[in-house]
């Protein structure tokens, strides 16, 4: 890997990008025109990319590499169209039959036509074209994933009432408000996909269903949580959702009012607990509440935690800051490994989740509320945060470019960045390789199974 993270010279653009910038044009009627196409490759969101006879890019849903297809234009635009497939003329080998039965109706899981390792290998590719483009070469990132099936633990679900009065439980089709009705789902951890059935049941039985918005549901190691979004209180269907409670044995809460919701517990209330067990460590339990971020595959985010305490070998006398940490996610077993942490949040709420979970677990964390995409907020924390042996960074999908940018002004040893957005995460990368930083790992997370989305893991060391 001794080209890993280096800049190489500029190059031309290829016309080839996977990425689908769109025009402010808006969307035409659908069309009827209809090609036979050859797909070249996959886009990043996972449609494939062909071109028609006259040169036109089209982005045409559920089709793969190497397949010819006869494809169907629904929506026109200047530069390029989207289309679907009618026919399909040639097979990729890479095409698999889709285990879950909502497949191209669900908006939930782009992939489930393509073999996992092709999944896999698409995502490696994604994230090293983006780096391409940034002048970055990227040897082939390791990949970390689990189990294929039923490893989703949160999930929100719609809830609607169509025009015959039936009420419709499910997931939005893509690109659209459409709920689509399911009465099961491949993805969601076992103990909810339990739940869909009685659920259906009770929600044809409210007196007032259209007060009902969403329903969340949450599976930790030792209940299931259901957190009803409800316009108002309802007397007769708070009975009837307490019963439900009291008969499934889960937790079941309800999200009252229109504007400043407040929670309401149907159920006694639950005590929401997340165990982090990193090899050579003990055990770390940590507490959360509802509405806070929590990674929704349990084992890929343990092999997460895992890659990064590997890769900072955090050991007494060290000094590690975690930026963006959430409710100490990557601070606690870092700490646990004997180093010092200083853990920093824009949220009030989550920087006395950090302190309380620090607290139970015995570990040296301070925590403190900054807002980490104003500059002088920035600047102001590394200043007084200098003498760093580690540095860890995982953003939201907007990235950390403004403390990317900082770094090069106080740079650290090492630095471990955490992204749920590759394209993000080539753009601040592109600041530390200018700043003389070197990307020395990379891998990349198979959070989302049968999804475009994935996490991407990277390792940084200042040179200078």
């Amino acid at each position: 890997m001794a080209m890993l993270g280096k800049r190489r010279p500029s190059r031309a653009a290829s016309g080839k990008s996977g990425l689908v910038r769109q025009p402010a044009a808006k969307s035409t009627s659908a069309s009827d025109t209809s090609d036979a196409l050859v797909v070249e490759r996959l886009a990043h969101d996972g449609r494939g990319v062909a071109h028609d006879a006259t040169g036109k890019t089209v982005f045409i849903d559920r089709a793969l590499p190497g397949e010819r297809v006869d494809a169907a234009v629904h929506v026109n635009r200047k530069r390029f169209d989207e289309a679907h497939v009618k026919a399909l003329l040639h097979r990729s080998q890479q095409r698999v039959e889709p285990p879950c039965v909502y497949f191209g109706q669900c908006g939930g899981c782009q992939l489930q036509h393509m073999a996992i390792e092709a999944q896999r290998t698409h995502k490696q590719d994604v994230l090293c074209e983006l780096f391409a483009r940034q002048g970055i070469e990227l040897g082939p990132p390791h990949v970390l994933h689990g189990s294929s099936e039923h490893y989703r633990r949160r999930a929100r679900l719609g809830v609607k009432i169509d025009g015959q009065g039936n009420v419709l439980l499910g997931f939005r089709a893509a690109h659209s408000h459409r709920l689509v009705d399911i009465h099961q789902c491949h993805v969601l951890v076992e103990p909810l996909q339990a739940l869909l059935p009685p659920l259906r049941a009770l929600l044809a039985t409210l007196e007032a269903p259209r007060l009902v918005g969403h329903i969340e549901l949450l599976a930790t190691a030792s209940e299931c949580v259901l957190l009803v979004r409800q316009l108002k209180a309802h007397a007769l269907d708070a009975e009837r959702w307490q019963a439900f409670a009291k008969q499934q044995g889960g937790a079941l809460g309800a999200w009252l009012g229109r504007e400043s919701a407040s929670l309401h517990w149907y159920s006694a209330e639950p005590v929401l607990e997340e165990t982090l067990q990193i090899e050579g460590q003990p055990p770390l339990t940590l507490t959360f509440a509802p509405g806070d971020f929590l990674q929704v595959n349990a084992d890929v985010n343990q092999q997460m935690v895992a890659q990064v305490v590997k890769w900072l070998a955090p050991a007494p006398g060290q000094h590690v800051m975690d930026l963006f940490a959430g409710m100490g996610n990557f601070s606690l077993p870092i700490a646990s490994g004997g180093a010092k942490v200083h853990a920093v949040e824009g949220s009030a709420s989550m920087v006395a989740r950090i302190s309380s979970n620090a607290a139970r677990n015995g570990l040296d964390v301070s925590a403190q509320q900054a807002d980490l995409s104003d500059s002088a907020a920035v600047e102001t924390l590394l200043t007084n945060q200098q003498h760093l042996d580690a540095l860890v960074l995982d953003p939201p999908r907007n990235g950390a470019e403004t403390v990317c940018k900082a770094l090069s002004r106080y740079p650290v040893p090492r630095l471990a960045y955490v992204s749920c957005d590759p394209a993000t995460l080539a753009r601040d990368a592109a600041h530390l390789v200018q700043a003389g930083y070197r990307i020395k790992q990379v891998a990349v997370a198979d959070m989302f199974l049968h999804t475009a989305h994935m996490e991407s893991l990277m390792l940084f060391e200042y040179e200078g």
